[in-house]
């Protein structure tokens, strides 16, 4: 979430005309992430978040993640409910770009998961992809393994100049993710970017998650790699076993992996590793001046990627599973 578009008054009481919610009470942009503008709007009827969407998100693709969003919460999963004007329209627009009110989520995302959190996430993700069946909307993942190397064609300037010598390393990883990617896994809808601060907890349990703007049709187990990465690293860059396996525990509560999933999963944790170093760097040096957002350290998910890669060169990858 971040705030790149400054909403006026009027603006938002002339938006707010077309619904049965109220006259405002009170406004404030959220300055977190780095893909929408978020604001966390309160009226006379209840607590409500209104995104406009800036960057990556396509108009034409609105339609699949909001559909989405109500397929989940109408499936009883814990999801932000998009609200409908009084002409049944979701989808609106302000200062010309294409935004959308949801129902506010109770809960807090952690900044520090612990192994406990870990396996509520885990669950979590598992009801998730559980509750996404029977959706008649399909994407294709946007950010998956074949876009990866193009993308990096126009960064290798930006890869060396965080690192020397950084671009031919990322060369290599590619190379290697690209003759090791594992096929034919099982798949379904997929969250994308399943990170701490697009879930929310309520006393110790997971309670809801949001942001579905990555969301496509891709590998489950791959949704599960994008948060053995995000979920499961300590600040000092080193990789807990104990948060990853309770993460896995908690996933399989609700749908046990398949042994192609279980062996695969290494690879695409390296790969999910790949996907977000690629598109930090790209972020790095693109955010617009005067947003009210920091961008995220691609550097981290660098370090990342050297855990992988070593555990790739002893001959095995990441010990996720008991001998």
């Amino acid at each position: 979430m971040a705030v790149y578009t400054d909403i006026s008054d009027e603006e938002l009481s002339e938006l707010l005309a077309g619904f049965d919610i109220g006259a405002p009470l009170a406004f404030k942009g959220i300055a977190e992430g780095v893909e929408n503008s978020n604001f966390l709007l309160e009226t006379e009827a209840g607590r409500y978040i209104l995104t406009v969407y800036e960057r990556r998100v396509k108009a034409d693709e609105l339609p699949f993640f909001l559909g989405l969003m109500g397929h989940l919460a109408g499936r009883g999963f814990p999801s932000a409910t998009p609200v409908a004007d009084r002409k049944g329209q979701v989808l609106q627009r302000l200062r010309g770009k294409p935004c959308v009110i949801v129902d506010f989520l109770q809960g807090l995302s952690v900044r520090r998961p612990t192994a406990a959190h870990c396996r509520e996430a885990g669950e979590g993700l598992a009801w998730l992809h559980l509750s996404a069946q029977g959706f008649a909307g399909r994407r294709a993942n946007d950010l998956g393994q074949p876009r990866w190397a193009p993308l990096f064609a126009g960064l290798r300037k930006d890869a060396e100049a965080l690192k020397p010598g950084l671009s031919a390393t990322i060369d290599k990883d590619l190379a290697t993710l690209a003759l090791s990617w594992p096929r034919n896994l099982p798949s379904g809808i997929i969250h994308a970017d399943f990170f701490p601060d697009n879930v929310f907890f309520q006393a110790g349990k997971f309670a809801a998650a949001i942001d579905f703007y990555f969301a496509c049709d891709d590998a489950l187990a791959y949704d599960i790699a994008v948060c053995l990465n995000a979920w499961c690293f300590e600040a000092d860059g080193s990789f807990n076993v104990t948060s990853a396996r309770a993460f896995i525990n908690g996933y399989e509560r609700r749908r046990p992996l398949s042994p192609a999933e279980r062996e695969a999963l290494p690879i695409l944790a390296h790969g999910a590793a790949m996907r977000f170093f690629l598109t930090r760097l790209n972020d790095w040096g693109s955010t617009p001046a005067g947003a009210l957002v920091k961008p995220h350290d691609p550097l981290e998910y660098e370090r990342k990627l050297a855990v992988h890669r070593e555990g790739l060169t002893a001959g095995g990858g990441l010990a996720l599973f008991p001998a």
